[in-house]
């Protein structure tokens, strides 16, 4: 076997050698007093902070039944609310008010703009009216389009679709 001197402590260490495998153990590869010295200080530490823990909750809960504020320094008004925009603190209420307010307007007659006569109608009324009435559409009375071009009519969706064999089909050689 190979000796080799250890640098830390002037002791020789006997490393194997590599062509034989069945020596494998080398002796001092873990100093086991550190390691110990280790253990014990990081359990000590872990206790120690749980112990700190302890007793800072302590303090908290005493301070909080006094009813003294947590920074001394820190002026609160329960009248006045933060800032907008505000976290909803009743979602579901608030969503129930919202319907509810919604609904009111589908559902009644209103103004919408009194000076100029236009009204609000519950939304059964307004569909009733549609299907009698029918939807409005373009009278033929406007200018008629250029070549080539369609406007939406009663019927139709608009553009003309293209002729077969392309826009250059017409084009002779």
């Amino acid at each position: 076997m190979a000796a080799n001197r250890d640098a830390g402590k002037g002791r020789e260490v006997q490393l194997p050698e590599p062509n034989q495998p069945e020596v494998g153990r080398v002796e001092n590869d873990v100093d086991t007093r550190a390691m110990g010295k280790f253990a014990i200080a990081l359990a000590v530490i872990c206790v120690g902070a749980l112990v700190l823990l302890a007793g800072l909750f302590r303090y908290f809960e005493a301070h909080e039944a006094a009813g003294e504020p947590a920074a001394a320094n820190v002026k609160r008004d329960a009248r006045r609310l933060p800032p907008e925009p505000r976290l909803q603190t009743q979602e579901t209420v608030d969503l129930k008010q919202i319907r509810a307010a919604e609904d009111q307007t589908l559902e009644s007659y209103g103004w919408v703009d009194q000076q100029r006569g236009v009204v609000r109608l519950p939304i059964r009324r307004a569909i009733d009216l549609l299907v009698q009435r029918g939807l409005p559409t373009r009278g033929s009375s406007e200018a008629p389009a250029a070549s080539g071009v369609t406007t939406p009519t009663d019927s139709g969706l608009g553009y003309k679709m293209a002729a077969p064999g392309g826009p250059l089909a017409s084009e002779t050689r």
